[in-house]
């Protein structure tokens, strides 16, 4: 029976979500998981240069793994890729950075056809036709999880609910604190997804979404890489050397490849500004010398997201070059 009266809960922000029409899930680990069982994929193509969350999760979903390597400018390396994919095999591409294109990102699908892009830095790129896509919206937004699934095929969501109102605390904490009062919680809710199983989006989730603008954000992020882009192409590896991709729309954050990154990082940090390292487990388990393990180590995700201004990314490019200098 309907609950009528008493006090009164979360209000529904709207209805303006991103990505409507697509499937809806808990978490991008999961819509990988149950997209690829769905389809019945035994033999999955994956990147070295991809979470360790990922892997685990299509391992523990006894999906069989082929690894392949990465060109130094994000694309994968196709000569390690075979002629036409095994009938149970599917191609996974992740978008890193957002530098690969939705035309090339089509002429994989035309060249193997069973190919399972991951958006997770490329939010605001909507996906290439008939082209299987997945996005993880907590690089990206201020939730704690939610992920869009637009599957090639017609697939099954779902049964079971996700639930998140126990895992805001450390967003709304850090909205009217700083960050490191909240960052073992932020630990421990990153924790927590450990072994979760697919799942529908939380109604909270979602229902957070589709109250943002997301045209402010975008735009936010794109003037914010420029700027950025502007003070430290010059001594960007990635820029210099291999064609770094400016992304169309709300980029991702800026990658700039310097040596000795686990280094800057700490000087950084020493100065209030987080520079996180994505893939830390490549840095010992990738193979040695490739550009896999130098990546990891070495490019700095220096932030360029909707909190912050113009006058911001100059204290992070002074900063930056000051430490190099």
């Amino acid at each position: 029976m309907k609950e009528i009266g008493g006090y009164l809960e979360f209000e529904n922000l709207g209805s303006r979500e991103y990505h409507p029409g697509c499937l809806k899930l808990n978490l991008g680990r999961c819509a990988i998981t149950w997209f690829l069982s769905e389809v019945g994929c035994r033999r999955l193509y994956l990147p070295w240069f991809i979470c360790a969350s990922v892997t685990n999760a299509v391992c523990d979903a006894g999906i069989e793994l082929i690894r392949y390597s990465m060109r130094p400018d994000f694309r994968p390396e196709t000569s390690e890729l075979p002629e036409t994919l095994e009938s149970d095999a599917w191609l996974f591409i992740d978008n890193a950075y957002g530098q690969l294109t939705n035309e090339e990102l089509f002429a994989f699908k035309e060249r193997y056809d069973r190919v399972l892009v991951d958006n997770t830095h490329a939010f605001f790129q909507k996906p290439a036709e008939g082209v299987a896509t997945l996005y993880s919206v907590r690089k990206f937004l201020g939730v704690t999880d939610g992920a869009y699934l637009y599957p090639d095929r017609e697939i099954a969501e779902p049964q079971l609910q996700d639930f998140s109102h126990d895992r805001f605390s450390h967003i709304l904490g850090r909205y009217e604190k700083d960050a490191g009062t909240f960052y073992k919680q932020m630990l421990d809710n990153a924790h927590g997804y450990e072994g979760a199983a697919p799942a529908r989006m939380s109604r909270l989730t979602e229902n957070m979404l589709g109250g943002l603008d997301y045209d402010r954000i975008a735009k936010t992020r794109m003037s914010n890489y420029l700027a950025l882009d502007a003070r430290l192409a010059g001594c960007n590896e990635l820029a210099l050397s291999h064609n770094l991709r400016v992304p169309d729309i709300g980029p991702f954050v800026y990658p700039m490849l310097v040596k000795n990154g686990p280094d800057l990082r700490k000087k950084l940090a020493a100065q209030k500004i987080f520079v996180p390292t994505y893939w830390s487990d490549l840095i010992t388990d990738a193979p040695k010398g490739s550009v896999e393990q130098r990546y990891a180590a070495d490019i700095l995700a220096l932030p360029c997201d909707q909190r912050y201004d113009k006058e911001d990314m100059e204290v992070v490019a002074e900063a930056v070059m000051r430490e190099l200098s």
